[in-house]
């Protein structure tokens, strides 16, 4: 049975809505820290954004241990497929973060999806829904490890950016599959330099998981096909360099790795991010380039899945398969408590070992939001946004053209709660 609470003193902190808001604060904790299982999303977080404890409860804050935020993303959307529209209302993202500093040098971060299974891999012991959940330790100012599970330290800023945030991903970074148990090794040279190594486990389920019992690799022309066989060692290691420079006022993320998806089947990556950031304009332009032994991001493989199943070749994937990806994004806060965020995209897929897939295909992605940010203190912004895609395939490979469109009305809340 609920407890009533007496709200007649408008400036009265009632012990009941005291005992309300702790209860909810230690109940999540104890749910996800028990669960098995800005895109790092490290940062943005905005020291000077008020709390809902300190704003409702006057809840005065005395050191930075415990921290949590709920993000949240809802819209009504029209969407449109090649002529087809429809209506409706989606819930896009709701995360839980809980982070802080137990000293000054020990701090953790969990950060976990509330809309996305619980069940446990069979690699990590994660569930997919847990994005991250490590415990780092700074050593020295220059010197600092993190461990458990983390985000892949891939460059760019499409990549670093907080998910929340954004209203549709480049296909090379939409099927990335980027939250792996590991290990980060991060030295700062100088205060405006940073290198990230890292270990993760390439996925997080083991192979016939992830891709299915009796998997297959294609060979040449759709004629074979080989069955995959567990890798020994499926790691992937990153070696991530983040630079500031003139101020912060021109920032990089470039980093390169290779992964070990299967035996033999290796795939590499190389994403270059380079960004202005400016007091009222900020502005990227990411390259991504992928080689792929096995296709791991599926594009292709999807692509052509019914070429597969004509052939007779059972659960298989592409091999020898390699994307590329330019994306750009423009952020303008042109009037206070507005912004005008304008992105392009450009993507090709290339399947070297097939003749009517070479060159196959290049998609375009161009997109326009407004933004307005009602609440000062607060990371709350409403937005009205269309985001149009255009996909072209050769004639060789057969598959057909189309476009799609979209427009949506929304909200995005990064809510600080304590």
């Amino acid at each position: 049975m609920k407890k009533k609470c007496n709200f007649a003193a408008k400036n009265h902190i009632t012990t009941c809505m005291k005992r309300i808001l702790l209860s909810t604060l230690m109940f999540a904790t104890a749910l996800f820290a028990g669960a098995q299982g800005n895109n790092t999303g490290m940062g943005d977080e905005n020291d000077d954004e008020q709390s809902l404890a300190e704003r409702v409860f006057k809840l005065e804050k005395k050191n930075d241990a415990f921290n949590v935020y709920f993000n949240y993303a809802a819209s009504g959307y029209a969407r449109d497929n090649e002529g087809d529209w429809r209506t409706g209302f989606a819930n896009r993202e709701l995360r839980l973060e809980i982070l802080g500093h137990i000293t000054d040098k020990l701090y953790y971060r969990l950060r976990h999806q509330l809309n996305k299974s619980n069940a446990a891999r069979s690699q990590d012991n994660f569930a997919r829904a847990t994005d991250l959940m490590f415990v780092g330790y700074d050593f020295t100012p220059k010197f600092s490890v993190q461990a458990g599970k983390l985000c892949q330290t891939w460059g760019g800023f499409e990549y670093d950016e907080n998910p929340m945030f954004i209203y549709q991903y480049s296909d090379l970074v939409d099927r990335m599959s980027i939250f792996k148990a590991g290990v980060n090794v991060i030295v700062k040279p100088v205060e405006s330099q940073e290198i990230v190594l890292q270990l993760t486990d390439d996925s997080n389920g083991r192979l016939a998981e992830e891709y299915g019992e009796d998997a297959k690799a294609i060979g040449n022309n759709f004629n074979t096909a080989t069955k995959l066989k567990e890798a020994n060692h499926p790691f992937a290691f990153i070696v991530n360099w983040n630079g500031n420079f003139f101020d912060n006022k021109l920032q990089t993320r470039w980093a390169w790795g290779i992964q070990n998806e299967a035996h033999h089947k290796y795939a590499r990556m190389v994403m270059l991010g380079q960004q202005l950031n400016l007091p009222k304009l900020q502005w990227y332009v990411d390259y991504m380039y992928s080689t792929e032994g096995l296709d791991r991001l599926r594009i292709a493989s999807d692509d052509v899945k019914g070429i597969i199943e004509t052939a007779g070749l059972g659960n298989a994937y592409l091999s020898d398969v390699h994307y590329s990806a330019w994306v750009t994004k423009l952020n303008w806060q042109f009037y206070p408590k507005w912004n005008l965020m304008l992105k392009g995209m450009y993507e090709t897929a290339n399947v070297k070992n097939v003749d009517i897939l070479k060159d196959y295909k290049k998609s375009y992605g161009y997109l326009a939001s407004l933004e307005y940010f009602p609440i000062k203190h607060q990371n709350l912004r409403i937005f009205l946004a269309y985001i149009g895609r255009k996909f072209d395939y050769s004639d060789k490979c057969g598959l057909k053209d189309y476009d799609t469109n979209r427009i949506e009305l929304g909200m995005m809340y990064r809510m600080k709660v304590y």
